[in-house]
């Protein structure tokens, strides 16, 4: 699983690939993290993540946009994220967790919203691959 920070006009986009959807979701979550901070300590609690939604972009923006939330209200930049999505019934459900770095602790750039704006989530030949632009 990896991520590639993009530049994109005045945002900022991540694209990923992985072997699974899963993957892919964490991934993103792991470039959200690496847009927002160069460096990220070892500190901070783990916290739990839920987010369903009708569809698999649906899903990837909505745990996106609870990431930001859970950042604003926490006061944490969410790192280390474990996702496992499952579908039934033509819902998606994502079970998560992520490290919940204080602010206090780093040096944060801001992102202030995830956009469906050129949104991909599209299966390969190799597993999963995403692109996802973020207001900055």
């Amino acid at each position: 699983m990896s991520y590639e920070l993009r530049e994109h006009t005045a945002d900022v986009a991540i694209e990923a690939e992985g072997p699974s959807f899963d993957a892919v979701v964490g991934a993103v979550a792991d470039g959200l993290a690496a847009a927002m901070c160069d460096d990220v300590p070892a500190e901070g609690e783990r916290f739990d993540v839920r987010v369903d939604a009708e569809s698999r972009e649906a899903l990837l923006f909505d745990y996106l946009d609870e990431l930001i939330y859970e950042r604003d209200v926490r006061g944490v930049l969410p790192v280390d994220n474990d996702v496992e999505v499952t579908e039934r019934d033509d819902e998606f459900s994502l079970a998560g967790s992520a490290r919940g770095v204080p602010l206090s602790a780093v040096s944060a750039r801001e992102i202030k919203a995830v956009t469906y704006s050129e949104m991909e989530v599209a299966e390969t030949a190799d597993g999963w691959r995403a692109y996802v632009v973020f207001d900055v």
